[in-house]
């Protein structure tokens, strides 16, 4: 079951988030500079604001959340950026971050949608490739100090 995330879901995603980044980006972001991040990406206070000014959802199994889907308000040019779509690993491939993709598109009704994925992150550019999505730019970031090759994916919905 895919729903709005609430306060009483922040632990639930913080344990979320550390587990499927740290199998994510093994061997391609240092464990420091993961670590780093989420701490300040994923602390309560970041996330209650994301909970406030952006649209969090999650996937709910037996009561336990198992993946989230964070996007951005819309702009106004109708595109929306989904800034996080993470899965318990164990939890991959059971079509569950399709139903998160798919409720956000259904609630925000954008006319395009646009996600950035690490070069590296094969699993994620293969999803984003799977959905329909083409890769729109590729550019260089520095993430904390570590760089970052990553990739601009984009589906039009209209």
């Amino acid at each position: 079951m895919i729903e709005k995330m609430t306060i009483q879901h922040i632990q639930a995603v913080q344990h979320v988030a550390a587990i499927s980044w740290h199998a994510t980006y093994e061997g391609i972001i240092p464990k420091d500079v993961q670590k780093a991040f989420l701490q300040r990406a994923y602390s309560t206070q970041h996330l209650m604001h994301r909970i406030e000014h952006s649209h969090m959802y999650v996937a709910v199994e037996k009561g336990d959340i198992i993946g989230f889907a964070n996007f951005l308000p819309v702009r106004a040019d109708k595109k929306v950026e989904l800034a996080a779509l993470y899965m318990l690993p164990s939890k991959q491939g059971q079509k569950i971050g399709t139903k998160l993709l798919e409720f956000g598109i259904q609630q925000l009704k954008p006319d395009a949608i646009f996600a950035h994925v690490e070069r590296e992150n094969l699993i994620g550019r293969q999803f984003y490739i799977a959905k329909g999505f083409q890769m729109t730019a590729e550019f260089t970031e520095d993430f904390a100090g570590h760089s970052l090759q990553s990739i601009t994916y984009e589906k039009r919905l209209v």
